[in-house]
C-alpha cells in the first residue's frame, strides 16, 4: 500500500513538474524561441512601429530561430506591471518610456523630466548613442534586465480642454496628468498646475471624463492614442525628450545563443534608425491632421517656460545626481 501511494505520488509530481516546464517554455514549436514582447501603445503608436520593424529583423537575422510575439494595448498591464513582470521573468521583453514607470525603478532615469536639458534631437541622439546611453542602460542589470536600446517617444507638448497656452501663467490650476515618476509632479507644480498621476492606459478615459484637463505627450503619441477626441489645444511646448528603453529578462538573454543575442542587439540598433527616420517625416503631417480634427495649435514662449522650470533638477537631485546632469549638457 505504502509502495502504491509512493508510485503515485512520484507520477503526480512529475506531471507537476512537466507543467511547469510546459507553462514556462518559450519554444516556438520549430525548436526555436518564441520572446513575448508588451507594451502599453495603440497599433499605430510609436511603441508598435519599432515593435513591428524589431520582430521583421530578428526574424530574418535567425532565420526564425527567434520569433517575436507581440502584445500591444497594454493587454498584458500597465507599464509599470510589465516592467515587474520582465524583471520576474514572465514577460520577456517591453519598451517603456524612461521617465514614467521606470523612474520609479531606475532612478536616474528621472534625469528625462528635467525640462529643456536637450537643445534638439542632435543633442539627445549624441547622449543616447554614446556613452552616457550606455552607462544609464547598464544599471538595468541590477534590476534584473537587459538594457538593450532606445526607440522614441520624442518631444513631449502640452494639451488640455480648456484654453490656449502661450506662457507658464496659462498653465496655472490646470489638472495635468503626469508620469508616475517624481520628477514630474515637481515640472509640473513649477508651472502652477495640479499633477495627477493616471497610468498611460488609462489616460484617454481620464481625458474624456474630466478627471484630468490635460497631459502632456509628443505629437506622435497625441495622434496614435486619438487624445485629439479629448483635447482642443495643443501647445508646442517641446519641455522635454523622452526615449523608449527596450529592456529584457535578464535571465532570457543570458539564455540565448551568442549568436541571437548578437542579432538581437543589431536588431534594435536598426529598429532605432529606421524609427527615427520615420518619425521625423511624420511631424508635420501631424500638425496638419491635429489641425483637421478641430485642435487649435499654439508656439508658446518656451523660453519663459524654460525660466519657470529651472529649479526642478534641483527638486530631484537625490534620484539625479549632479554629474549626470552635467554629462548630458556638457555632450555634443
Amino acid at each position: 500500500m505504502r509502495m502504491k501511494k509512493t508510485l503515485l505520488f512520484s507520477i503526480f509530481t512529475v506531471l507537476l513538474l512537466l507543467l511547469a516546464a510546459c507553462g514556462s517554455d518559450s519554444s516556438n514549436g520549430d525548436g526555436g524561441t518564441t520572446l513575448k514582447l508588451a507594451h502599453s501603445g495603440s497599433e499605430t503608436h510609436q511603441y508598435h512601429i519599432a515593435a513591428k520593424k524589431f520582430k521583421e529583423l530578428v526574424e530574418e537575422k535567425t532565420n526564425g530561430e527567434v520569433k517575436i510575439e507581440i502584445h500591444p494595448n497594454a493587454t498584458l498591464g500597465s507599464e509599470g506591471d510589465v516592467i515587474e513582470q520582465v524583471m520576474g521573468g514572465s514577460v520577456d521583453m517591453t519598451t517603456v518610456a524612461a521617465d514614467s514607470a521606470l523612474a520609479n525603478t531606475i532612478p536616474e532615469m528621472n534625469v528625462f523630466g528635467i525640462p529643456y536639458l536637450f537643445k534638439d534631437r542632435e543633442h539627445v541622439y549624441s547622449v543616447l548613442d554614446g556613452e552616457i546611453g550606455d552607462d544609464l542602460l547598464a544599471l538595468a542589470k541590477d534590476q534584473s534586465m537587459q538594457g538593450l536600446g532606445y526607440w522614441e517617444v520624442g518631444f513631449r507638448h502640452l494639451t488640455n480642454n480648456k484654453k490656449e497656452i502661450m506662457t507658464p501663467e496659462d498653465v496655472e490650476g490646470l489638472k495635468v496628468r503626469v508620469q508616475p515618476a517624481p520628477v514630474w509632479e515637481t515640472h509640473m507644480k513649477a508651472l502652477g498646475a495640479s499633477p495627477t498621476p493616471v497610468a498611460f492606459n488609462e489616460l484617454y478615459s481620464a481625458l474624456d471624463q474630466g478627471v484630468v484637463d490635460g497631459q502632456e505627450n509628443p505629437l506622435p503619441t497625441i495622434n496614435s492614442m486619438k487624445f485629439y477626441e479629448v483635447q482642443k489645444y495643443v501647445a508646442l511646448t517641446a519641455h522635454t525628450y523622452t526615449p523608449a528603453v527596450v529592456l529584457m529578462n535578464n535571465g532570457v538573454w543570458e539564455g540565448l545563443s551568442k549568436e541571437n543575442q548578437e542579432a538581437i542587439q543589431s536588431a534594435v540598433e536598426e529598429t532605432e534608425k529606421y524609427q527615427r527616420d520615420y518619425l521625423a517625416d511624420k511631424e508635420q503631417e501631424i500638425i496638419e491632421a491635429l489641425k483637421d480634427n478641430g485642435v487649435t495649435i499654439t508656439e508658446p514662449d518656451r523660453e519663459a517656460f524654460r525660466e519657470a522650470t529651472k529649479d526642478v533638477k534641483e527638486a530631484v537631485s537625490e534620484e539625479v545626481p549632479a554629474d549626470l546632469v552635467n554629462r548630458i549638457k556638457e555632450a555634443e
